[in-house]
């Protein structure tokens, strides 16, 4: 079976840990034991957030004011390398030796003119108190917004349009390579008014692109796992239940936040009505079981 996983940004690091090398590494073992149980006699590609480290970045580079700070697109490309790394570097040391690994760089295109450069969602950096977010907003021209009871910094958030590394993934992936690659969504670029590829200032989201991605590769099964076992109505409440399998017309209407469960619930919908195979939500931890067919929401065109 060919699957797509899409580890959420907890799998890399939990909300309000320290973002240190240490953390992030210990997460990421966590997460390559996981994928490592269900590798043999499958064809496994990995793609994953990359918001707290390319919000980190972002901070590290306005810190340093001889220079302008680095662009987010060349701050994700960075951060694909580094997750890439340590992720090749742990599933490596649970895997037979003769299983080979690669991270690619993968740049991914979006329209210059989509509306979401005007209207910025997706979260990325640490967590702030009110009056330190109010501050780094007026240093910085950054958009703040809420996250629970806290603050974060929002981006813009394109829609991917075309993976411009498609083939090497596939050949590789068809070489029984496992291949972590569209880190963070890849790198956002884009066609300027003379014709020339570029880089711009966006954050593309990881499902959607992980949608993308799993489509073009015609994989049998999309995972995006999260720190939740599946989709819930009325979430938070006494009421709360989580759904099992479902077509995407069950879902479309649920109101979802646009920074958090609505790209997961969008990108399923996506893959399933692309494809006719199934996308599924769910806990990093039941990754065996979802890959049984026994746990999270699985979303597919007909139940």
């Amino acid at each position: 079976m060919r699957i797509v996983i899409a580890l959420g940004g907890n799998a890399l690091l939990q909300r309000g840990q320290p973002m240190t090398a240490e953390n992030q590494r210990a997460n990421i073992r966590v997460a390559a034991e996981r994928i490592a149980a269900i590798a043999p006699g499958n064809e496994i590609v990995v793609a994953h957030g990359n918001g707290p480290q390319v919000g980190l970045l972002a901070l590290q580079s306005a810190a340093y004011h001889d220079v302008a700070p680095y662009p987010l697109d060349v701050l994700g490309a960075q951060t694909e390398a580094m997750i890439g790394y340590v992720i090749e570097q742990e599933l490596g040391n649970l895997l037979p030796d003769d299983q080979s690994l690669a991270t690619l760089l993968t740049m991914i295109e979006v329209d210059r003119d989509d509306p979401a450069f005007a209207h910025p969602t997706k979260p990325i950096g640490p967590v702030y108190d009110r009056e330190t977010a109010e501050r780094l907003q007026a240093a910085g021209n950054w958009t703040m917004a809420p996250d629970g009871d806290a603050f974060r910094r929002v981006v813009a958030s394109p829609k991917p349009k075309r993976i411009f590394e498609i083939r090497p993934i596939r050949r590789l992936v068809e070489q029984g390579t496992i291949v972590i690659c569209a880190g963070g969504g890849g790198i956002p670029t884009t066609y300027d008014e003379s014709g020339r590829l570029c880089g711009v200032e966006a954050v593309i989201d990881k499902d959607l692109a992980s949608a993308l991605l799993a489509e073009q590769l015609a994989a049998d099964l999309l995972v995006i796992a999260s720190d939740v076992d599946g989709v819930y109505t009325d979430w938070g409440s006494e009421s709360q239940r989580r759904l099992g399998r479902v077509t995407p017309e069950d879902i479309a209407g649920l109101d979802l936040p646009a920074g958090s469960m609505g790209p997961k619930v969008q990108a399923a919908c996506d893959f399933a009505r692309n494809t006719g195979r199934e996308a599924v939500i769910g806990s990093l931890e039941q990754i065996a079981d979802i890959v049984r067919g026994n746990a999270g929401t699985r979303v597919r065109r007909t139940r």
